[in-house]
């Protein structure tokens, strides 16, 4: 080496370092600031995919909510307008509502007027609070604020329990329109129409189809890899599913997994709902208790993700759907 370059390089070497730790220590101290003042720890930029024009979608993590995934667990998105943006779920913390709420400003010059929750469960509602600066409307299904109210509580304290500080800010908000049948939004030279639906995967789920891009939000109605979740009633949810196959749509997007083309995306749901139900009504049938059914009860074919965690809720939600029908 020149002795000019190694006289440089040796005196770099030292502000270097200390410019390193410099780094770290503020941002340490940062978080420590956050965390005092009762402020939700930023997460990482949101990824964000534009799958059709005006449609960007944030696909979560196919885990469990923990702190190390800020309980960044659920699909989210936006639908940009000329007037204004729709918001379709928020996150399952403060943390990712903010995070989802700075990649909307990058991306859009005009406002957000709605913040759509597709149903009450905790992984797609607890963002809903960073949004309240922009005064949007809050829109839900007809059932949600009373689910919210009553869930709600018990929700936050084991989001708070579980994730500790990522928690913070995270609060209940309620929505302040509510959809009992259907209702159209317009976001300025785009239309937006919602669906309330009777009981299926929650008695709170609502869809989104957006006209220009012919793009069917799903919620939880749909479940790509991630095992479909069962907290509403069995036959509502597979009723809803054959009427939902009729929708032309082009695109799915659901809560959980990737976006795939309609209505081959819920084929594999579909297969393993009807595969509960059978097997369910054979156990009941054959007067099996519910440990038995459980222990016999097996339709993991299609390598469920989260399989262990949620199939045994399921049978033991079906069974005691089923159990008196017999």
């Amino acid at each position: 080496m020149d002795g000019r370059l190694a006289r440089v390089a040796v005196s770099l070497t030292p502000p270097s370092r200390r410019w390193c730790a410099l780094v770290l220590g503020v941002g340490a101290a940062i978080a420590f600031l956050q965390s005092a003042a009762g402020m939700a720890p930023e997460m990482p930029e949101l990824a964000l995919e534009n799958p059709a024009p005006g449609i960007y979608v944030h696909y979560g993590q196919q885990a469990e909510m923990t702190r190390a995934n800020f309980g960044d667990v659920a699909n989210l998105g936006f639908v940009v307008g000329a007037r204004c943006v729709a918001v379709i779920d928020t996150g399952g913390t403060f943390a990712v509502g903010r995070a989802l709420r700075r990649a909307i400003q990058r991306i859009a010059t005009v406002p957000v007027c709605y913040v759509i929750n597709t149903h009450v469960h905790p992984d797609h509602v607890f963002g809903n609070a960073a949004f309240t600066d922009d005064h949007p409307q809050f829109i839900g299904h007809v059932r949600l604020a009373d689910a919210m109210r009553r869930r709600g509580p018990n929700y936050l304290n084991a989001l708070r329990r579980d994730l500790g500080d990522i928690a913070q800010q995270s609060a209940i908000v309620l929505p302040t329109r509510s959809i009992a049948t259907t209702e159209e939004l317009d976001l300025g030279g785009r239309i937006l129409s919602l669906r309330a639906w009777p009981t299926a995967h929650t008695d709170t789920d609502l869809t989104v189809f957006d006209d220009a891009s012919r793009t069917l939000w799903l919620g939880d109605l749909l479940f790509v890899g991630h095992v479909p979740v069962l907290d509403g009633n069995l036959r509502g949810f597979l009723a809803a599913i054959a009427e939902l196959k009729t929708v032309r749509a082009n695109l799915a997007i659901p809560g959980h997994g990737r976006a795939l083309a309609w209505p081959e995306a819920i084929a594999p749901e579909e297969r393993y709902l009807t595969g509960i139900l059978a097997e369910v009504r054979a156990a009941i049938k054959g007067k099996r208790t519910l440990a038995e059914t459980l222990a016999t009860v097996d339709t993991g074919g299609e390598r469920w993700l989260l399989f262990d965690e949620f199939h045994r809720r399921n049978v033991t939600a079906a069974y005691a759907e089923l159990e008196w029908d017999e």
